[in-house]
């Protein structure tokens, strides 16, 4: 707990920027439900709900783990994203912005942070690119169909959004803070595909896919889960 106060004073500015840009992203999707057709639900109740999920979702987010065949072991794969979109699809896609910052928060209370929250905040706009467009496609409409469009949209942007935010951002962020350089990074890829030879060759060749995997177990799990599950445990 101590390094994760001593983290958070080094790294204040870089909190507080994630930190409105979380509240604009809260803001902005509670404007845009005026336009979609969401369940009435009393405050105290979409609260509840939204906290209980992004409880389950950050102990899920803890059980992490590597892919060694697809990526590097810094790339972790998990399905934190599950009660996420699960809330969403109930509740709107304001919701799913709370429920992830609620992961993320309660993740470092409860693990702390080994990437000075760059990891951290990361995996929170990243995991938004993929619940946030499934949530508000669903919501147009209410159907399996638009349930599916909603879960392959957010699969897609999660690609790309995703492959972009690393190969821009996140892994010369993260060459930075350790040290490593980037070349480094790269032989690792390399170790894993012969093809990968460059930074934009990892992102395509390792990133994409571990984000496509991701998208695409999180969007199965929602089907199955939604309707058996979800609905009925929050409907009670």
């Amino acid at each position: 707990m101590a390094k994760l106060f001593r983290d958070l004073g080094e790294n204040l500015f870089f909190v507080l920027v994630c930190a409105a840009i979380a509240a604009i992203l809260s803001i902005g999707t509670r404007l845009a439900e005026k336009r979609l057709s969401l369940r009435p639900v009393s405050r105290v109740r979409r609260l509840c709900i939204i906290a209980v999920c992004g409880a389950i979702a950050a102990i899920v987010h803890i059980f992490d783990f590597p892919v060694p065949f697809l990526a590097p072991g810094f790339y972790k794969l998990d399905f934190s994203e599950v009660p996420v979109m699960l809330c969403g699809f109930y509740l709107g896609p304001s919701a799913t912005v709370l429920c992830e910052l609620i992961k993320i928060l309660l993740k470092l209370v409860l693990k702390g942070t080994s990437t000075a929250f760059v990891g951290d905040f990361a995996n929170f706009f990243v995991g938004c690119s993929l619940v946030l467009p499934a949530a508000i496609l669903y919501h147009t409409k209410k159907s399996r169909k638009s349930a599916f469009i909603g879960l392959l949209s957010g699969t897609i942007f999660l690609a790309v959004f995703g492959s972009a935010f690393n190969g821009i951002y996140l892994i010369p962020k993260f060459a930075d803070l350790y040290g490593i350089p980037l070349d480094a990074i790269i032989g690792m890829g390399t170790a894993i595909n012969g093809n990968i030879t460059s930074l934009w060759s990892l992102v395509l060749l390792s990133v994409a896919p571990l984000n496509l995997l991701k998208g695409a177990i999180v969007s199965v799990l929602t089907l199955l889960l939604y309707k058996k599950v979800a609905r009925p445990l929050f409907e009670k």
